[in-house]
């Protein structure tokens, strides 16, 4: 039977793994057993997926990147080239910590820049934005844009990737997407009717 998925001929792809139609694995990534990888996505080069991560319906993955056991991404989350995944706080070389693995949430929308460390138990919210570089140490607010080392959050971002500027009622209107939001109590909120 034919995979519904496209893999390069230097992809290991391990036996008990689940990939969704149109996924495309490029060179040199390696798929462990036990994950799950859903439609629509794309890995590049010298990607690896951990046994029992999953990954929502397309998401991108750009080149030189590991998820490791632990992380979860839903739809349309954005992984940048060389980002991080930890998935132990405290590693040490003689121990093993396999049973104390801390999971990561990646929700939906997400997008991590290049080069961006995400330690362990840290979740990231809908539509957050990661900036490159970034060394995030705490849950990430849906709509945050954050950047730095350690991350610190410097704004809001529309779901289209344009930063969020409230004006003295709080609403904000991107405007690639014309979707107008609102800044209550320190939290972004989609509005979805016109006033």
């Amino acid at each position: 039977m034919t995979p519904e998925y496209t893999a390069h001929p230097t992809a290991v792809i391990d036996e008990g793994c689940v990939i969704g139609k149109g996924t495309r694995i490029w060179h040199f990534s390696h798929i462990m057993g036990n994950c799950r990888i859903g439609e629509n996505c794309n890995l590049g080069q010298n990607v690896v997926v951990s046994s029992e991560v999953i990954l929502g319906n397309n998401v991108k993955v750009q080149n030189n990147v590991s998820i490791y056991t632990g992380v979860v991404c839903e739809d349309d989350v954005f992984l940048g080239p060389s980002m991080v995944f930890t998935n132990v706080i405290n590693p040490r070389s003689h121990i093993n910590r396999r049973s104390q693995f801390l999971r990561t949430h990646v929700k939906r929308g997400a997008s991590i820049g290049a080069n961006a460390t995400i330690v362990c138990g840290n979740d990231i919210g809908e539509f957050a934005f990661i900036g490159a570089g970034s060394v995030v140490t705490k849950t990430i607010p849906a709509y945050a844009l954050v950047v730095g080392n350690p991350a610190r959050q410097i704004g809001w971002m529309s779901e289209y990737g344009h930063r969020l500027n409230f004006d003295a009622n709080g609403i904000s209107v991107c405007p690639e997407s014309g979707e107008r939001y609102e800044l209550r109590d320190n939290e972004v909120v989609k509005l979805t009717s016109q006033p």
